[in-house]
């Protein structure tokens, strides 16, 4: 039986992450930066102009958006340490999508090396 440790190594063997450094050049020529984490996880803290597309959604939110249905869309993913990222981009790839790529540590990586990061800006009710 396989963990879900299992899974995300099988998935990384199959993937292509790019590293922290490649990762801006990466997001600026991406058509779409999804963030896979939770909606809380991403209001929390995300990467400047990445969209919320939660893992159990994304498949469905793909499929179903007919602007992300092209296959030949430069999507780059993370998560909150690249193991949801990495199963996402596996299934975008069976999915038919050509160009995919995971971020390698993930949002805690990014912020952890001090690159921007956006919270989301709650209305005063005063």
């Amino acid at each position: 039986m396989k963990s879900a440790h299992d899974l995300v190594s099988d998935a990384k063997t199959r993937i292509e992450e790019v590293d922290l450094h490649a990762a801006d050049a990466a997001i600026r020529t991406a058509d779409v930066l999804i963030d896979v984490r939770e909606a809380d996880e991403y209001q929390a803290g995300h990467i400047p102009g990445a969209v919320n597309i939660p893992r159990g959604l994304l498949e469905f939110k793909l499929s179903n958006d007919p602007t992300l249905t092209r296959r030949d869309l430069n999507l780059v993913l993370y998560c909150k340490n690249s193991g949801r990222s990495a199963l996402a981009a596996c299934a975008l790839q069976d999915m038919g999508y050509s160009h995919v790529l995971s971020i390698a540590g993930g949002y805690e990586a990014w912020h952890a090396s001090g690159k921007p990061v956006q919270t989301a800006q709650l209305p005063a009710f005063d």
